[in-house]
């Protein structure tokens, strides 16, 4: 697949192609949202810093007994990392993972009140904490627009000829001048769900997928 070549073509009718890819996504997932199980911003922030590098399945098999011992961030900020270590033994880098969680939530007490910040620069500066956490929190906690951008967007931007960026960053900024603004949290979450179970990296599902008609991509 990624030997097709994009189509030539102007802004106008790229955006007139992404008109019909959202179209189609709301469709296909109307109630598109994260998989990652929350019950608070804490939560929802602390969970995707324990999903970089691993599945949101892991993720979420490991943090209700995680949330059950530490609920906010009071709570993790008093342990130790090691004491956080058995929750995450599971998830991919979970000794590296266990020292910014502790740190983040420490941080979060003496700066914030316990309380995630609703922009994204206090958040990027917080430990463990990237330009994509932050995206992805910003929006499905506090509606904040933006594009984050994960594999599966990325392998989707490249399919739809959406961008040829390699940078995350440049990817959700050529997504978000396609898109209209109110959408862009949705076509994240949207993005990640059709990229998790149609198109896949390996052997995606074309002949299932409704973003077919208006992907250059599209297998025979």
């Amino acid at each position: 697949m990624g030997g097709v070549a994009c189509p030539k073509e102007g802004p106008k009718e790229k955006k007139a192609r992404a008109r019909e890819v959202l179209k189609a996504l709301k469709a296909a997932y109307p109630g598109a949202r994260t998989e990652l199980r929350h019950n608070s911003p804490f939560q929802l922030l602390v969970a995707t810093v324990l999903s970089a590098q691993a599945t949101d399945k892991s993720v979420n098999e490991a943090t209700p007994a995680l949330f059950a011992r530490f609920p906010d961030a009071k709570a993790l900020a008093s342990a130790t990392p090691e004491e956080v270590e058995p929750y995450i033994r599971r998830i991919g880098l979970y000794r590296t993972k266990a020292k910014n969680l502790v740190a983040l939530a420490r941080r979060l007490l003496e700066e914030y009140g316990g309380e995630v910040p609703k922009e994204k620069e206090p958040l990027m500066r917080l430990p463990g904490v990237g330009w994509k956490t932050a995206t992805v929190v910003l929006g499905a906690a506090f509606g904040v627009p933006g594009i984050a951008v994960d594999t599966h967007v990325a392998r989707l931007a490249k399919r739809l000829c959406f961008s040829e960026a390699k940078a995350p960053e440049r990817i959700g900024k050529d997504l978000e001048a396609l898109f209209p603004k109110e959408d862009w949290v949705f076509v994240h979450h949207a993005l990640v769900l059709h990229g998790r179970y149609v198109c896949t990296a390996r052997r995606p599902r074309c002949g299932a997928c409704v973003l077919a008609p208006h992907c250059p991509s599209r297998q025979a």
